[in-house]
């Protein structure tokens, strides 16, 4: 068995739950952080081997990330902070494998690209996204922006990378990202996530958490943030400049979705500068880390 706990954190996802853990069977540990669901999530990971914990957010830090990376069930040091709808690849199973197979890694945490899953066609161009999701527990902190009693926080780690305490590796196979919940859903979250980054970014704190990054991403990062007309720039990187358009539809509706979330963002942020509201929205962390959720039951 790989030497990997894999930690998945799950609010009502019996759509992606069992094809995200079929493709986990050679991890020593697969441990779902269940946020009281009412769809059958924790019953189903439970029938995969899965050790569910239960979640009771308290509105403070740690969120929940962070809280199951930390949970006492987990028994390795190394850690995989995978997403429900995320479903890893043979051949990005194989490399983990390899990674261990001589000892400890080389490097204290890992990127993973992830290639998207599109109104039901895999996407071979246009965006894929990159997150360190493979990292030594013991040398991994999480930031704790501003953003408690931020319009649009919740109780998972906003869009941002936890801090290594060493050096970052990047794997060369790739896991799929595939959300099977209804598009209406992707498209409240987006209208929650852009509240949420809008007023972050008034405020100042998504520059902030920028230093978490490699170089490379910060440049890029900072690069982006200050260009004008972010939606229609995010469109053509996807669609034109990453070749989106080979994809036929589903690389176009995309890289329009894509689009319009950076333009959502965009504008709600102009609101708040216009208005003033949205400073001084946030109030500072101050809860113990033990108080952020407890185990009811054990998966």
């Amino acid at each position: 068995m790989i030497p990997v706990s894999v930690v998945i954190p799950s609010l009502n996802e019996a759509a992606n739950i069992e094809p995200c853990l079929e493709a986990l069977r050679e991890f020593d540990q697969v441990l779902v952080v269940d946020s009281l669901s009412t769809d059958g999530t924790a019953a189903a990971a439970e029938r995969f081997g899965a050790t569910v914990v239960e979640f009771r957010w308290n509105g403070q830090y740690p969120k929940k990330k962070e809280w199951g990376m930390t949970h006492p069930l987990v028994r390795n040091d190394w850690v995989l902070a995978l997403d429900a709808d995320e479903v890893l690849s043979p051949a990005l199973v194989r490399e983990i494998a390899r990674l261990f197979e001589k000892g400890q890694p080389k490097h204290a945490g890992y990127f993973i690209d992830g290639r998207y899953v599109f109104l039901g066609k895999p996407l071979r161009y246009g965006h894929h996204n990159s997150k360190l999701m493979l990292s030594d527990r013991r040398r991994t902190v999480y930031p704790h922006p501003a953003d408690i009693g931020v319009q649009g926080g919740w109780e998972v780690e906003g869009h941002y990378q936890p801090a290594i305490q060493g050096s970052v590796g990047r794997l060369r196979a790739a896991l799929t990202h595939w959300d099977r919940k209804p598009l209406s859903a992707l498209l409240r979250r987006y209208d929650l996530y852009t509240d949420w980054e809008a007023r972050l970014a008034e405020q100042g704190v998504m520059m902030r958490l920028a230093d978490t990054d490699t170089a490379y991403r910060r440049l890029l990062k900072t690069i982006f943030r200050r260009i004008p007309a972010r939606g229609l720039v995010a469109f053509l990187h996807s669609y034109v400049l990453k070749l989106g358009f080979l994809d036929g539809a589903a690389g176009f509706h995309f890289a329009m979705s894509r689009g319009f979330y950076y333009w959502q963002s965009a504008l709600k942020r102009r609101e708040l500068a216009a208005t003033g509201t949205g400073q001084g929205a946030a109030a500072a962390p101050a809860a113990p880390a033990s108080s952020a959720g407890s185990p009811v039951r054990a998966g």
